[in-house]
């Protein structure tokens, strides 16, 4: 059997490579002979950096920049060539901020401006950015200042001419930057904003767009993905003229992944959470859709998992919780546990075959 794996990371637990390596082990274990090849893969999030890096080439930098509540961290982002491409969870993560300290009022873009800026003094004119997984909720304010700050102190952000560069939104979000389906309601809970805090952040996105539209002219806050990032995808949209493309589509297409697929037998994929929004374009539905081009089955694999009906109408071969019923989440979220737990998920399915 020729096996194609490609898991996406289980959040807060294991990188896509990590994932890939025990899915690997469980299979050999079963089938000494199997042909197995591991693809990194990320729609933007967590991971992002390095799936892009595996498919492109290229090499790490490490930038000195404020994290979202402004304090000092390194952050890494790569070039190839004159391609610049930036996770935005490595600099402004909500993983890396406690529960605790969380607080979207006051969570910040500014590092974002700053890796930004130093992709640009390295001569980078295309910029892929990714945008899953951050702490903030300032419509990309802080990246625009920090830009500023850069380029033009002391003056204004007309001032800056960065309109030739080319930005690519890596984003499976499709929410406008404010409103009921907006940046605020739909994804400021997880980072810790309250019912009084979302009415607040809703209300400064509306007036920011507003005032940006009176100057320029046009108004983005409404196309699909301005909510993305805490609305940092409209600040990229709105002042840098950036284009959104769904986030494993693009790594796919970079990938030449239907050529991939010519001698593959089996695809195995996954993500920490399986659901009905797994359908509503996240990962592993874009690798399903280019496998059943091919008549290839598809595996889904996940550390939880509902819907798993809908999920096998959908096309899905057989969906796989690697967890037992009555695991912990806080046992379940131990990155050896998860390991072991994927290993022999695979080795049973794969001895079953």
């Amino acid at each position: 059997m020729n096996y194609l794996v490609t898991i996406d990371s289980f959040k807060g637990c294991l990188t896509s490579s990590e994932v890939e390596k025990a899915a690997e082990e469980g299979i050999r274990r079963a089938d000494l002979k199997a042909r197995i090849e591991c693809i990194p893969v990320s729609d933007g999030g967590e991971g992002m950096l390095d799936a892009y890096l595996s498919a492109l080439g290229g090499r790490k930098l490490k930038v000195r920049v404020f994290d979202s509540m402004m304090r000092r961290t390194d952050a890494e982002y790569g070039i190839c060539g004159k391609t610049a491409i930036i996770e935005v969870a490595q600099v402004i993560g909500l993983s890396a901020i406690s529960r605790e300290v969380r607080n979207p009022l006051v969570a910040t873009s500014y590092g974002v401006g700053q890796i930004l800026s130093h992709a640009i003094d390295k001569g980078c004119n295309t910029f892929i950015i990714g945008l899953g997984g951050s702490a903030t909720s300032d419509c990309g304010l802080g990246m625009l200042k920090a830009l500023v700050d850069h380029f033009a102190p002391g003056k204004c952000f007309d001032d800056i001419h960065l309109k030739h560069l080319r930005f690519i939104l890596a984003c499976d979000v499709d929410n406008p930057l404010y409103g009921d389906q907006g940046a605020a309601a739909v994804f400021g809970p997880q980072k810790g904003a309250t019912k009084k805090m979302i009415t607040l952040l809703d209300r400064r996105a509306r007036t920011f767009a507003t005032m940006s539209a009176q100057h320029y002219g046009y108004d983005d806050s409404g196309r699909p993905g301005a909510g993305a990032a805490g609305g940092l995808g409209y600040a990229f949209m709105q002042y840098l003229g950036a284009e959104r493309r769904n986030g494993i589509d693009l790594l796919l297409h970079i990938l030449d992944f239907d050529h991939i697929l010519h001698h593959t037998d089996m695809v195995i994929t996954g993500e920490g959470k399986a659901d009905s929004q797994t359908l509503m374009g996240k990962l592993p539905v874009g690798i399903l859709h280019h496998a059943q081009t091919q008549h290839i089955p598809v595996v889904l694999i996940s550390g939880q998992v509902k819907n798993t009906e809908e999920l096998l109408r959908a096309g899905f071969d057989h969906v796989i919780c690697i967890n037992p019923t009555d695991s912990s989440l806080v046992e379940a979220m131990k990155p050896e546990v998860a390991k072991h737990r994927i290993s022999d998920a695979l080795f049973q399915f794969c001895s079953s075959k």
